[in-house]
């Protein structure tokens, strides 16, 4: 009698070390599962390049080929809108995209190297920039970046100086077709919260003007 209930205290206690040994398994394993979607995504969503950024002047560009070395380098483009690469020679860089660029560097490299590989990226954005000029602490060139607005940009070139028109703000912009407009800003009033539409956001190459 005491055999068999020894007996089953035994396969009772096997059993359930077996019961906890799969239940600490199918967590593990759910745990391994569930990181794999998230590296997926990831993945899926780093995209190489920004489809969207035209490369400018003065612009430093990391250009690297698989497997040569010397090709591989930081170039900044020339004020003439160009790169020069050994084997390559001179190339236009301003106006394309990485993605652009990528390719016309493949193409001339391809009748030195066998399916040559090239990854093209911007290592430093200096083309974008704006230019405050007239009644501001510091009048100059300034670089851009994507949520600059025209309260920034003032803010940036150190603030009015005791005499500036405030109410005669404006930016002077080139349009795709080489025509200049202007875009008048009335600081007095956009600080009273009025006409808040007046706080435009800087494009490349504005120049405001602080009379």
């Amino acid at each position: 009698m005491k055999l068999n209930v020894l007996h089953a205290l035994f396969l009772g206690a096997a059993l359930l070390g077996a019961g906890i040994f799969r239940g600490e398994s199918q967590e593990a394993a759910g745990q391994s599962g569930a990181s794999a979607p998230t590296a997926q995504s990831m993945g899926a969503s780093d995209k190489a390049h920004d489809e969207k950024y035209v490369i400018g002047n003065d612009d430093v560009l990391g250009i690297s080929v698989w497997k040569e070395p010397d090709l591989t380098k930081s170039i900044p483009v020339r004020s003439d809108g160009k790169i020069s690469l050994p084997l390559v020679g001179e190339l236009q860089a301003t106006g394309k995209t990485p993605l652009q660029l990528e390719n016309d560097i493949t193409e001339k490299l391809k009748s030195f190297i066998t399916a040559p590989e090239v990854n093209v990226i911007v290592q430093q954005v200096n083309s974008r920039k704006f230019n405050v000029m007239g009644e501001v602490s510091k009048p100059g060139s300034y670089p851009l970046t994507a949520s600059t607005t025209i309260m920034d940009a003032i803010a940036i070139a150190g603030g009015f100086r005791d005499f500036a028109k405030k109410t005669g703000v404006y930016i002077l912009r080139k349009g795709p077709d080489g025509k200049e407009s202007r875009i008048n800003f009335n600081y007095k009033s956009f600080i009273k919260g009025k006409n808040s539409d007046q706080n435009v956001r800087i494009e490349p190459n504005d120049t405001i003007i602080i009379p």
